[in-house]
């Protein structure tokens, strides 16, 4: 954002307050050459405060001796209000005290000046206590255009996580495949998503991909690409190859072309009449495998990838790779949220000992489901309950 475009010009402003006309005219005719000088007089003090609210000066000359108003107590008004508080003020006195310059400055004055002074000195006085009020000002619509573009900035950012949410696809509770999920998105909003769906009558696809950087920019090429996932949009891609799809990905979305953005990707076919899954990955985390016999006798697997991040170079190679599935399979697909956090301590969560809690169960206990309890693991090691990048993870049951 370019903050001098909006900063409003501000014009060198006098507002003497002095009940003598004569001195009222010697400073007007001393300011009269000065073009860039605007100068207003108030010879009552009981309304200088409101002429002072009128004029909005940027410094105040001000004599400390008045009928009505003490000098003194009307710089203490000045200072008490908050329009007025922060202006430059210039007490005029007919001579030097230092005890009542010493409580002039401690009531809140910038400067003391023996009436009345030389032309110059009063011009440079003016103009320096001026300059620094009006760099006052402009810094202070600086913050506020910063603040309100950080306030737009924040909207958008909810609004492209609404978005994202109402892609993201429905929790399939029957069915010979079962998933659930959780996305806890991070403040300034990452760039995951995930999908699955069946391609035919044999073949599910799944897949979780995660776009480098945070904002609505990441969130709308992670939009983009699961669209062309969902819709089947990949030109000579046979969705039921994963080998194919992150070819075809990788050309559609180069980093070049998506404002230096690339992303990460796991994806995954199963073929029902074999229980096989078929699967690739561009720089994206292993897929976790839990499959045994039973519920009571399982192991865990990686299901490792070794392709690049999507959108490097175009026509890389992904191969590919099979499991297996046995009676009782979970299959876990994740962002790097999940793991990559640093603890209360400043530590990084070691990968090895999110696997090592990813592997204890229960894995089917509707009471107590692993995802939840990871999330809430995760909250523990890191002392808050706001996560600095996304956490995405997809749960697949494949029943037998």
């Amino acid at each position: 954002m370019s903050t001098d475009a909006h900063f409003t010009e501000h014009k060198i402003t006098v507002l003497l307050i002095d009940d003598q006309a004569m001195i009222g005219e010697a400073v007007r005719r001393m300011l009269a050459g000065e073009s860039d000088i605007e100068f207003h007089a108030c010879r009552d003090a009981t309304i200088a405060l409101d002429e002072a609210l009128r004029i909005k000066p940027t410094v105040i000359l001000q004599d400390l001796v008045m009928p009505d108003v003490d000098g003194l107590t009307l710089v203490k008004n000045f200072r008490a209000r908050e329009e007025t508080h922060d202006v430059p003020m210039i007490v005029l006195s007919t001579k030097e005290e230092p005890a009542v310059k010493a409580e002039a400055f401690a009531l809140g004055a910038n400067d003391y000046v023996v009436k009345l002074p030389d032309r110059l000195e009063l011009i440079a006085r003016i103009r320096y206590h001026s300059r620094g009020y009006i760099a006052l000002l402009q810094r202070n619509e600086a913050y506020k255009a910063l603040e309100e573009s950080q306030k737009r900035l924040a909207a958008e950012v909810r609004q492209a996580e609404r978005y994202v949410y109402s892609l993201l696809p429905d929790k399939l509770k029957k069915g010979e495949i079962l998933t659930d999920w959780r996305f806890v998105p991070s403040a300034e909003l990452g760039g995951d998503s995930f999908g699955y769906h069946w391609l035919d009558d044999d073949h599910f696809a799944f897949y979780l991909l995660d776009v480098s950087g945070h904002g609505v920019g990441a969130a709308l090429l992670s939009v983009s690409a699961m669209n062309a996932l969902r819709s089947q949009a990949l030109p000579n891609a046979d969705f039921r190859n994963p080998s194919q799809v992150l070819f075809a990905l990788n050309n559609a979305f180069q980093m070049d072309q998506q404002n230096g953005l690339y992303f990460t990707i796991w994806y995954g076919v199963f073929h029902k009449p074999t229980r096989t899954v078929h699967y690739a990955g561009g720089g994206h985390p292993p897929a976790i495998l839990i499959d045994g016999p039973s519920r009571d006798d399982v192991k865990l697997t990686m299901l490792e990838s070794s392709g690049p991040m999507i959108g490097a170079m175009t026509d890389m190679e992904y191969a590919s790779a099979e499991a297996t599935l046995g009676a009782f399979a979970k299959i876990y697909l994740f962002s790097d949220g999940a793991y990559e956090i640093e603890k209360a301590d400043g530590v990084l969560w070691p990968f090895s000992e999110f696997i090592a809690f990813m592997g204890k169960g229960p894995f089917d206990d509707p009471a107590a489901p692993k995802m939840d309890a990871l999330v809430a693991h995760d909250r523990d090691l890191m002392g808050q309950d706001d996560f600095a990048d996304d956490l995405s993870m997809v749960e697949l049951t494949f029943l037998p």
